[in-house]
């Protein structure tokens, strides 16, 4: 009697294994923003029958390009999950980010990822994906990252994460996020570590333009060579704004502009205006922050691809983990064990699209006096290094447009 119902348990087995192999994986989105993370998935050839967000401009956007998913409005009056295979959570970075409040994992905002813990109490996906900001590794001396791995292994999950650049998508912007996978049933190695390429070189990049943050200026730049630096939902000043470049040829007037808010949306990998339809709840400028708010289209479509056919990775230069220590770029662990993973933040090098490539510079805005002279007078007192050729182009711009605002 035992060795049929063995069989029979191993008949049933295989047929949901085979089941799985051959049917699109399935997707639950929460703190799905503007659908980065299902949009990549969804190219990877997943479907999502579930949306949470809450943001009425997010919604707009969503309920625009997922008109036939289910759309829910709050997380905290989330009950359960629909049956999928995947569950994403690109929580909110207000309280880890370096731009934020840095609250921690349980301030106010970045807190609500208790909900997707509750949520999986009683739910038994196959993969769980998380994504959020680098500075969650080091703030408060790693306090989310271990909130993080005690829940899931609390919960009986092996865990892996590994942190990534995105322009090994090939977008010219320099964003690092770290990409958290867990799962009950299944190895998250094979998702994270199965792809490793170098970055890529810097003759690789050209240098006739230069992204930084105007808003900047007193402790850093976000300087950033043939690419914009991390497009953000707020700045320090608290401002949802685009960065600026320099381009280096240009006459005075063209030399230092603004992207237009379609660059900044194909630099994260959407088509242009994807954010369009929050214009009809919203003001323009929060685009800014739903676009820096997003995952970037290319790194969630690398993961849906591995998510749905594993590959193989190398253990060899894996260390032990003590609690306590520093979180390192990638590491994985499962009942109290951790260990650290010597994976690059290049899975992969695709083709790289130049930065001007995609920006149209004669439609680009000049950035404002007020935030020209603003930036530049705080550059003056500050210690940072730059190139002293950026400096003058930032004074002649500030002269050209002090010279137009004259005229008008």
């Amino acid at each position: 009697m035992r060795q049929t119902f063995q069989m029979e348990r191993g008949i049933i087995d295989t047929m949901l294994n085979l089941d799985t192999a051959t049917r699109p994986l399935t997707v639950a989105g929460l703190f799905a923003g503007i659908g980065g993370v299902e949009l990549g998935l969804q190219a990877a050839g997943m479907q999502t029958k579930l949306l949470c967000e809450w943001w009425e401009p997010a919604q707009a956007v969503l309920n625009h390009h997922f008109p036939d998913t289910a759309l829910h409005d709050d997380i905290q009056t989330l009950k359960t999950l629909p049956d999928v295979d995947v569950v994403t959570a690109g929580f909110p970075c207000t309280d880890l980010s370096q731009a934020g409040r840095t609250q921690g994992i349980h301030g106010k905002a970045s807190g609500m990822i208790k909900h997707l813990f509750e949520l999986l109490e009683d739910a038994s996906p196959k993969w769980v994906v998380i994504e959020n900001v680098r500075n969650m590794l080091a703030l408060d001396r790693g306090t989310a990252m271990e909130y993080l791995v005690s829940e899931f292994e609390r919960l009986g999950y092996t865990w892996a994460y590994r942190l990534v650049d995105s322009r090994f998508t090939g977008v010219p912007q320099r964003r690092q996020r770290v990409i958290f996978v867990a799962s009950r049933t299944e190895d998250p190695r094979t998702v994270l570590f199965a792809d490793e390429a170098q970055e890529r070189p810097e003759s690789d990049y050209r240098k006739d333009a230069y992204g930084f943050y105007w808003t900047e200026g007193n402790t850093g730049l976000g300087w950033a060579q043939d690419a914009l630096p991390t497009l953000k939902g707020g700045s320090g000043l608290g401002i949802p704004s685009s960065p600026a470049v320099w381009v280096c040829d240009a006459l005075p007037g063209r030399s230092i502009v603004t992207p237009r808010i379609e660059d900044a949306e194909e630099m994260q990998g959407f088509p242009r205006s994807w954010t369009k339809a929050a214009l009809e709840v919203a003001r323009p400028g929060v685009r800014w922050k739903l676009v820096g708010n997003a995952v970037t289209v290319g790194v969630s479509e690398w993961v849906g691809r591995r998510l749905q056919s594993p590959g193989e990775f190398d253990e060899t230069g894996q260390l032990i983990l003590p609690k306590g220590m520093k979180w390192p770029t990638a590491a994985w662990g499962n009942s109290g064990e951790r260990w650290s993973v010597p994976a690059s933040l290049w899975p992969e090098q695709r083709e790289y699209r130049h930065l001007l490539d995609i920006m149209d510079v004669d439609e680009a805005a000049p950035l404002s006096l007020r935030a020209t002279t603003g930036f530049y007078t705080r550059l003056l007192k500050s210690r940072l290094r730059y190139p002293e050729e950026f400096s003058q182009a930032l004074k002649e711009h500030a002269e050209y447009m002090a010279g137009a605002v004259a005229v008008r």
